[in-house]
Protein backbone atom coordinates (compact mmCIF):
# COMPACT_ATOMS: atom_id res chain seq x y z
CA UNK A 1 0.00 0.00 0.00
CA UNK A 2 1.60 3.45 -1.39
CA UNK A 3 0.15 6.59 0.83
CA UNK A 4 0.81 9.95 -1.00
CA UNK A 5 1.75 13.28 0.66
CA UNK A 6 -0.32 16.44 -0.73
CA UNK A 7 1.71 19.54 -0.47
CA UNK A 8 2.47 21.05 3.17
CA UNK A 9 -0.28 23.24 4.40
CA UNK A 10 0.49 26.49 5.40
CA UNK A 11 -0.09 25.97 9.34
CA UNK A 12 2.48 22.92 8.85
CA UNK A 13 5.11 25.13 6.82
CA UNK A 14 4.50 28.11 9.53
CA UNK A 15 5.67 25.45 12.12
CA UNK A 16 8.66 24.09 10.05
CA UNK A 17 9.83 27.69 10.18
CA UNK A 18 8.95 28.17 13.32
CA UNK A 19 11.10 25.41 14.31
CA UNK A 20 14.12 26.63 12.32
CA UNK A 21 14.60 29.96 13.59
CA UNK A 22 14.38 28.38 17.01
CA UNK A 23 16.75 25.97 16.75
CA UNK A 24 18.92 28.84 15.20
CA UNK A 25 18.53 30.95 18.08
CA UNK A 26 19.19 28.80 20.65
CA UNK A 27 22.72 27.88 18.38
CA UNK A 28 23.08 31.19 18.55
CA UNK A 29 22.84 31.69 22.17
CA UNK A 30 24.90 28.71 23.24
CA UNK A 31 27.98 28.92 20.73
CA UNK A 32 29.35 31.75 22.70
CA UNK A 33 28.40 29.56 26.09
CA UNK A 34 30.25 26.63 24.81
CA UNK A 35 33.07 28.71 23.83
CA UNK A 36 33.40 29.81 26.82
CA UNK A 37 34.63 26.50 28.13
CA UNK A 38 36.85 26.12 25.63
CA UNK A 39 39.09 29.08 24.94
CA UNK A 40 41.59 29.44 23.16
CA UNK A 41 45.31 28.48 24.01
CA UNK A 42 47.27 30.98 25.32
CA UNK A 43 50.85 30.69 26.44
CA UNK A 44 51.81 32.20 29.61
CA UNK A 45 55.27 33.57 28.43
CA UNK A 46 56.22 33.25 24.84
CA UNK A 47 59.34 31.69 23.93
CA UNK A 48 60.21 33.01 21.12
CA UNK A 49 61.60 37.14 21.33
CA UNK A 50 58.26 40.04 20.81
CA UNK A 51 59.46 42.98 18.44
CA UNK A 52 58.64 45.97 20.43
CA UNK A 53 59.80 48.37 17.39
CA UNK A 54 62.38 50.17 16.61
CA UNK A 55 64.88 51.26 19.34
CA UNK A 56 65.03 55.05 19.01
CA UNK A 57 61.23 55.50 18.54
CA UNK A 58 61.00 55.25 22.63
CA UNK A 59 61.72 58.68 23.90
CA UNK A 60 63.06 59.28 27.47
CA UNK A 61 59.70 59.36 30.09
CA UNK A 62 57.92 57.25 27.19
CA UNK A 63 56.26 53.99 27.79
CA UNK A 64 54.86 51.60 25.59
CA UNK A 65 51.83 48.59 26.39
CA UNK A 66 52.17 45.66 24.47
CA UNK A 67 50.78 42.19 24.07
CA UNK A 68 53.27 39.67 25.45
CA UNK A 69 51.73 36.20 25.94
CA UNK A 70 48.72 35.79 28.22
CA UNK A 71 48.89 38.95 29.68
CA UNK A 72 50.77 42.74 28.54
CA UNK A 73 53.76 43.94 28.78
CA UNK A 74 55.21 47.69 30.05
CA UNK A 75 58.24 48.70 28.33
CA UNK A 76 59.63 51.81 29.48
CA UNK A 77 62.68 54.00 28.89
CA UNK A 78 63.54 55.81 32.21
CA UNK A 79 66.19 57.97 32.66
CA UNK A 80 68.34 55.56 33.97
CA UNK A 81 67.60 53.36 30.39
CA UNK A 82 65.22 50.60 29.11
CA UNK A 83 63.32 48.54 30.84
CA UNK A 84 60.56 46.10 30.66
CA UNK A 85 58.03 44.77 33.50
CA UNK A 86 55.01 42.64 32.94
CA UNK A 87 52.05 45.32 33.26
CA UNK A 88 50.19 43.39 35.38
CA UNK A 89 49.73 44.41 39.20
CA UNK A 90 50.82 42.29 42.00
CA UNK A 91 47.94 42.91 43.77
CA UNK A 92 44.48 42.48 42.40
CA UNK A 93 45.97 42.33 37.74
CA UNK A 94 45.24 45.87 37.32
CA UNK A 95 47.18 47.11 34.66
CA UNK A 96 49.86 49.10 35.74
CA UNK A 97 50.86 52.47 33.62
CA UNK A 98 54.07 54.70 33.42
CA UNK A 99 54.25 57.97 34.83
CA UNK A 100 57.28 59.44 33.16
CA UNK A 101 57.00 62.55 34.95
CA UNK A 102 57.75 61.22 37.85
CA UNK A 103 59.18 58.07 36.96
CA UNK A 104 57.08 55.89 38.65
CA UNK A 105 54.74 52.80 37.70
CA UNK A 106 51.63 53.20 38.98
CA UNK A 107 48.35 51.25 39.40
CA UNK A 108 45.46 52.88 39.01
CA UNK A 109 43.11 50.86 41.05
CA UNK A 110 44.27 50.82 44.30
CA UNK A 111 47.11 53.19 44.28
CA UNK A 112 50.02 51.40 44.17
CA UNK A 113 53.29 52.49 42.81
CA UNK A 114 56.56 50.64 41.80
CA UNK A 115 60.08 52.38 41.11
CA UNK A 116 60.67 51.96 37.38
CA UNK A 117 64.71 50.95 37.80
CA UNK A 118 63.36 47.77 39.19
CA UNK A 119 59.92 47.54 39.92
CA UNK A 120 60.08 46.99 43.51
CA UNK A 121 56.87 48.45 45.34
CA UNK A 122 57.29 51.36 46.99
CA UNK A 123 53.94 52.09 48.92
CA UNK A 124 50.56 50.58 48.25
CA UNK A 125 48.93 47.54 48.65
CA UNK A 126 50.88 45.53 45.99
CA UNK A 127 52.48 42.30 48.00
CA UNK A 128 55.42 42.25 45.43
CA UNK A 129 57.65 44.05 42.76
CA UNK A 130 56.32 43.62 39.07
CA UNK A 131 58.64 40.77 37.28
CA UNK A 132 61.35 41.85 35.07
CA UNK A 133 61.36 41.20 31.22
CA UNK A 134 64.42 40.95 29.47
CA UNK A 135 64.95 43.11 26.76
CA UNK A 136 67.38 43.42 23.92
CA UNK A 137 68.31 45.32 20.71
CA UNK A 138 69.04 44.16 17.36
CA UNK A 139 69.31 45.77 14.38
CA UNK A 140 67.82 48.99 16.02
CA UNK A 141 64.34 46.65 16.72
CA UNK A 142 63.98 46.49 20.71
CA UNK A 143 62.94 43.24 21.71
CA UNK A 144 61.47 41.73 24.72
CA UNK A 145 61.83 38.22 25.99
CA UNK A 146 63.34 35.10 24.78
CA UNK A 147 67.50 34.60 24.94
CA UNK A 148 68.33 38.20 26.23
Amino acid sequence: MTTTQGPVSRRGFIKLVNGMLAALGLGAFAAPAVAFFWPSKLVEVPTEPVAVGPADELKVGDSRTISYGRYPALVLNTPAGLRAYTAVCTHFACLVKYDGAEDIIACPCHAGYFRSDDGSVIEGPPPKELKAIPWFVLDNTLYIGGEA
